[in-house]
């Protein structure tokens, strides 16, 4: 048993000639949530996810027949059909839970056979909700291949290949005694080590010991169901309670396309991505456990589930974003972009009125929930505090948008060492205390996240009037390229923004070096004029942030102008020296 289900109370369940396994955490008075494991796992693959619900539910988890601590049928042979794993889970729910409903929640194979679970009369009543993640009803997948086959369409004979190929192993499961000589040999030695390096689960005391064994018996599950109902799938394989399906975008064993049309079988169906591999159990607890938490608290209360409808909604719901520079412009548009998305947001800003206010605004748009937050980013300390306070109040932040940023324009040598302090603290360190503190906590947590840091065009575009705001931001775009490459290997991506020439405050609040107050603020004028006849709008830039974390972009020009600057830097960097050498008209 793992560490973290050290303090569980376990009992013994005898069903259908096996005797099963049962663990249980928190207040039995509470409602209670059923964890059901996949292939080849125990119930430890639940152990991380099962710590962070225990706070709240009775949280129970049980060894399916033949794994963990568990008994074997005997023979194994028609040991492990659905309709035995249905008696099983009766069994397990009715001494567990008799007078109430559960919350049912399966991964993988534990999440094909709860499909089972919740499609069949004699559980209807028993089952509250269900939680789905990486493992399809086989009824729903005989029908979507029936579909194809009477159907054929170029696409649709594609997603039918690209399933084909990503179940590769359901094949070998099929063969006589082989499955079961490579678990108990060479294969379940380094099952764990593969794991690692392959899915990114962590090191720890996952999988147990049991685990060839387990492998070994349950092939048989695959045995016993797959060709049978793949062949013969129910008609009226519809569920009878509310279904949230999470689904991990890097699955190598599942297509997305395999639950296209879910709603037919599952009405009011809640859906939710994760940028994650196939064991989401181990390499995403918390927000697995806080998605089961929101879906369970919604049933619970009767009211309805606050799933936003946007376009990323399924990406974004329930992550947890934090913005900089969140008070105007593109860092308020890029908080409302999130906001919209179901996102909880962090809108941090220097002016604590203007934070306020765009957190306001995030829960007017659908945020799940808003913050605000004041804090120089210029300052360590007070960076170092806002980490601290966000990781200990809200938790660890999903997205990050290193935005804050200041304008300054002046030649070169009108340009004062304190002119230089100022910007680079502000467009450079900002973004340095950024990354460091948040990417910190993201990589020390280990489930993946994202950092955007807003450059601009000025990062690849020389001009003799920006020369310290545009080190400023080609150092931004450095600093993101080498951050990419250095956290590629713990599932976190860096993207850089660079947005050219947008309406926002900036030009009216920019600092032009060698020139007095008057000629300053005309200038601040002008250009602002000038910016405000472009009209490009930051809710561009937000749409384009939002899209690079879904698409995990590295280098994001935004406007036509960036674009531009972007194909001439590595294709006619001439050209851009010199355009460079021309004075704007301000």
């Amino acid at each position: 048993m793992t560490q973290a289900l050290a303090g569980a109370r376990e009992r013994r369940v005898r069903t259908g000639g096996v005797e099963l396994c049962v663990a249980e955490l928190g207040d039995p008075a509470s409602p209670t949530v059923v964890l059901v494991h996949g292939y080849p796992d125990s119930k430890e693959v639940w152990s991380e996810v099962a710590a962070h619900l225990a706070g709240r539910f009775h949280v129970v988890l049980y060894d399916v027949r033949g794994h963990g601590r568990s008994t074997a049928p005997r023979p194994l042979r028609g040991g492990f059909t659905l309709e035995k794993l249905t008696d099983d889970f009766l069994a397990v729910v009715d001494a567990v839970s008799p007078d109430r409903p559960v919350h049912l929640v399966g991964h993988d194979w534990g999440s094909v056979q709860s499909w089972e679970f919740v499609t069949v009369a004699r559980t209807e009543g028993r089952i509250a909700s269900f939680t789905s993640m990486s493992g399809p009803s086989l009824d729903h997948f005989g029908h979507w291949i029936h579909q194809r086959l009477t159907r054929p369409t170029p696409r649709r004979v594609g997603q039918l290949l690209g399933q084909g190929a990503k179940s590769w192993y359901v094949y070998l499961l099929h063969t006589p005694v082989l499955p079961e000589l490579a678990w108990r040999g060479p294969l379940g030695k380094r099952w764990p080590r593969i794991l690692e390096r392959v899915e990114k689960v962590p090191a720890g005391d996952y999988p147990t010991s049991s685990l060839p064994t387990d492998a070994a018996h349950g092939a048989w599950l695959y045995r016993d169901n797959v060709r049978t109902r793949l062949r013969h799938p129910r008609p009226d394989a519809r569920a009878h309670a509310p279904v949230q399906l999470v689904t991990p975008l890097g699955d190598a064993f599942l297509s997305e396309r395999l639950y296209d049309g879910l709603e037919q079988w599952a009405p009011g169906l809640v859906r939710r991505t994760l940028p994650a591999k196939h064991w989401v159990p181990r390499t995403r607890p918390d927000q697995l456990a806080s998605w089961i938490t929101e879906f369970v608290d919604a049933h619970e209360s009767g009211r309805p589930v606050p799933v936003a409808r946007g376009r990323y909604a399924e990406r974004f719901g329930g992550r947890l974003v934090l913005v900089t520079g969140a008070g105007s412009g593109i860092g308020r548009a890029t908080t409302l972009a999130f906001a919209e998305a179901g996102a909880r947001v962090v809108a941090v800003d220097r002016d604590a009125e203007s934070a306020a206010r765009t957190a306001e605004l995030a829960r007017r748009a659908g945020a799940a929930d808003a913050w605000a937050e004041t804090a120089d980013v210029s300052d360590e300390q007070a960076m170092e505090k806002l980490a601290g306070k966000v990781a200990a109040e809200y938790g660890v932040v999903d997205v990050l948008v290193n935005n804050a940023g200041i304008g300054l324009a002046g030649s070169f040598f009108d340009t004062t060492p304190e002119d230089w302090k100022k910007v680079l603290d502000v467009n450079l360190w900002g973004v340095i205390h950024g990354c460091r503190l948040f990417g910190k906590q993201m990589a020390e947590r280990g489930q993946g996240g994202h950092i955007v840091n807003t450059a601009s065009a000025a990062a690849f575009l020389p001009s003799r009037t920006l020369p310290a705001y545009s080190t400023s931001k080609a150092a931004v775009l450095m600093l993101s390229e080498c951050l990419r490459a250095e956290l590629a290997g713990q599932g976190i991506g860096v993207s850089a923004i660079c947005p050219g020439i947008v309406n926002t405050g900036i030009t009216s609040t920019a600092h032009f070096a060698g020139v007095d107050a008057e000629e300053e603020k005309r200038r601040q004028k002008k250009s602002a004029r000038l910016y405000g006849m472009r009209n490009y709008p930051p809710e561009k830039v937000a749409a384009a942030i939002l899209r690079a974390v879904v698409r995990d972009e590295a280098v994001v020009p935004v406007t036509p102008e960036a674009r531009g600057a972007r194909f001439l830097a590595r294709f006619a960097p001439g050209a851009l020296r010199g355009i460079a050498r021309l004075d704007p008209p301000l």
